[in-house]
């Protein structure tokens, strides 16, 4: 077999800058897993993507799929072969099933057993004539958004502008749409022209002749090294944000980093605005002096040459004068905001029309953040301040520089809280009740803002669940998994000795008192419990803990959450162990026998007929004391050791002992202590889940 490269580009209208990793990143997998299936073999996949194209550079493609041969085994001998000496109808339907005729079956032995078996061979067919299956693949993508163009039936991101589809030198013909593949590629829109690929290989270098840079690390690399030379020439220091780093480099094909300035009276502004404004309106980079001050300057990312730079420069100033501008005006007439008055504006603004305004939201965010202080760990933190910084954490809602900035809030209404005379600590609050905002966020560093963003979140999720707004497959638009998530987190790396009944009750019953009607309540709470386990799974999971530990540690809904993370990196480690293997054994045996007890009675010593029975007995009521202290004491490895030091114990008494006893009275009581062990192992874990 001979190997050649396979070149696929699909060119595109600008793809928006979100789409483009995630696009190319599918696009790959899609390939590689079609190869695989289709049994063709190759060396690399490599995705390439722009604004305007997604592509794939496959090398050493084989020319053609390797022959399958391939023994089946069929019937037994004695069924397939008839007195006569013919095949039975048994034979001859194995042998039409492997699309071969009855000369083709022949007998062998198998462990001592004669069998009937065919011989069936598959001819590869011809890469060339497998890849305009390709078409399909390309149709299947899926993203975020689609749109129809002209007037075809097919969905896509954007309308397909050319297709190149190339195995070695030779064109591998399908159409989507009206677009027939080819080998011709499209440059730069300004800068390059139409190119004829003559070959897979040459695809990167003929792009970048037409001012295409199509490796998308290639392009970030180059805007980095572009950032830094400024930073260096001028003496500023450029921070570079990794999200805007990425938007930026999947906006432009042929980068080109040049500086601006604004007028020093904008810097006047607080800081968070104009980064804002720079950041998620125009995809500038700040430029700050070495003490980390914001300089009146920026840096954007042009797609295209060094030439004229001077007049964009001067054009995106005037953009960004403007924008500042409107910035100014807003900052300056929310000055005049009472807060509140502001507060009681939020009666007239629909939270949801099931749920009521956003006033009665933060009436229930009150409610709940009064109990949650009530709670252990919290009982230290003013509950005026709590109650205050709930009451006023949406008031800047209404201003106009969060209704111009939605990222701004709670940023703003710390600013605005502080000039206006709030405590500094409440003001704090209004902007941590928001954290966490995404994976790998802050968490709120003052317990005024931790109880107030845990009101706010347990409110969200309680209220959506309560009329029916819970997330299926994909969908999910209040982000209730990420908030509670965030609740998980919060309630674990603090420390909180809560667990999730007590958080979904409070919650429900706040939800009740400010009437929120629930309509089947016990069926809401399972199905919050429920939700809640898989957040914890997947919190878990984030921190490196096996599937099988994680299974093993969720006992309970009543646990406490921070109890939970520690048993479950106990045990991973202990995993890890030699001795381990031998401790879940034993406790496992117990939990398991254990199941063929029935309802609970007393335990009666006085039926123990051996010393094992005894020390066995002994050694659980000392466990359950040790298990207990350890919990309430928050000492998980003491609670370990005790398990662990059960384990002995255990197998003794199973070497000496026969639970299932003749004597009826002797067998129950030896389940009995089996369940009520079991009851104490599975406390802590359910060992009989853990894998090796």
């Amino acid at each position: 077999m001979s190997k050649h490269g396979f070149l696929l580009e699909i060119g595109l209208e600008e793809l928006p800058a979100r789409f483009v990793t995630s696009s190319i990143n599918q696009l790959t997998k899609l390939m590689e897993d079609w190869l695989k299936e289709q049994r063709l073999a190759f060396s690399e996949v490599k995705g390439y993507a722009t604004p305007r194209r997604l592509a794939i550079l496959i090398t050493d493609l084989e020319d053609s799929q390797p022959n399958l041969e391939n023994e089946a085994r069929g019937p037994a001998k004695k069924i397939a072969v008839a007195e006569d000496g013919s095949w039975s109808k048994a034979a001859l339907g194995f042998a039409r099933g492997q699309g071969v005729t009855a000369d083709d079956l022949f007998t062998q032995e198998v462990k001592g057993t004669e069998y009937v078996f065919a011989k069936t061979f598959q001819e590869g067919k011809k890469t060339i004539e497998l890849l305009p299956e390709l078409k399909e693949l390309i149709t299947s993508l899926h993203f975020p958004k689609n749109m129809r163009w002209h007037d075809y039936s097919m969905r896509f991101a954007r309308p397909i502008q050319w297709i190149v589809a190339l195995y070695d030198k030779q064109v591998v013909p399908f159409s989507i749409t009206s677009i027939e593949s080819g080998n011709t590629s499209r440059g730069h829109r300004f800068l390059g022209k139409d190119i004829t690929i003559s070959n897979p290989s040459d695809y990167q270098e003929r792009l970048r002749e037409q001012f295409v840079l199509v490796d998308a690390a290639e392009r970030k690399q180059v805007i980095r090294e572009q950032l830094k030379e400024l930073a260096d020439q001028e003496g500023w220091v450029i921070p570079v944000n990794e999200d805007l780093l990425e938007e930026v480099t999947n906006l432009v094909e042929w980068p080109t980093a040049l500086s601006g300035r604004f007028e020093e009276e904008f810097l006047t502004l607080p800081k968070e605005v104009l980064l804002t404004t720079m950041k998620e309106h125009q995809r500038y980079f700040p430029v700050e002096n070495q003490d980390g001050q914001l300089l009146p300057h920026f840096i954007t990312v042009r797609n295209g040459d060094r030439n004229h730079l001077e007049n964009v420069a001067r054009g995106n100033e005037k953009v960004l004068r403007a924008r500042f501008s409107d910035s100014a005006f807003f900052y300056k007439e929310d000055q005049k905001i009472d807060i509140d008055a502001a507060v009681k504006q939020l009666d007239s603004i629909v939270y949801h029309e099931e749920l009521g305004s956003l006033g009665d939201k933060v009436k229930r965010i009150k409610s709940i953040a009064e109990k949650l202080s009530a709670q252990p760990g919290f009982q230290h933190v003013s509950n005026d301040l709590v109650q205050r910084a709930a009451e006023i954490s949406k008031f800047d809602l209404v201003s106009q520089m969060v209704g111009e900035f939605p990222e701004l809030q709670g940023l703003m209404g710390e600013v605005y809280a502080q000039h206006l005379g709030e405590n500094k600590d409440v003001a704090k609050a209004i902007r941590e009740h928001y954290y966490p905002r995404f994976a790998g966020d802050s968490l709120p560093e003052s317990d005024i803002g931790l109880i107030v963003s845990m009101a706010d979140k347990l409110d969200t999720i309680v209220s959506c669940f309560a009329i029916g707004l819970i997330p299926t497959g994909s969908q999910d638009p209040y982000a209730l998994r990420r908030q509670a998530l965030g609740l998980v987190q919060m309630v674990s790396e603090k420390q909180l000795d809560l667990g999730f009944d007590q958080l979904l009750a409070l919650a429900v019953e706040t939800a009740e008192e400010k009437g929120l009607k629930i309509a089947n309540k016990e069926e809401t709470l399972n199905q919050l419990y429920d939700f809640f386990m898989l957040r914890m799974k997947h919190a878990l999971s984030d921190r490196g803990i096996e599937y099988d530990v994680i299974d093993a540690v969720l006992t309970s809904e009543h646990e406490a959450i921070p109890w939970v993370f520690k048993k479950a990196e106990l045990l991973s480690v202990a995993h890890k162990e030699e001795s381990f293997k031998k401790v879940v054994e034993a406790l496992s045996r117990v939990t398991n026998i254990a199941k063929k007890a029935e309802a609970n009675v007393a335990i009666n010593p006085d039926l123990f007929e051996k010393e094992e029975e005894t020390q066995l007995y002994d050694r659980y009521v000392e466990l359950s004391a040790l298990l207990k202290q350890a919990k309430e004491q928050g000492q998980v490895d003491d609670a370990y050791q005790a398990l662990e030091q059960t384990a002995p114990v255990v197998h003794q008494y199973f070497e000496h002992i026969m639970v299932m006893s003749d004597q009826k009275e002797v067998k129950e009581n030896r389940l009995q202590l089996m369940k009520q062990l079991a009851h104490e192992i599975e406390g802590f874990a359910q060992f009989n889940k853990l894998v090796f």
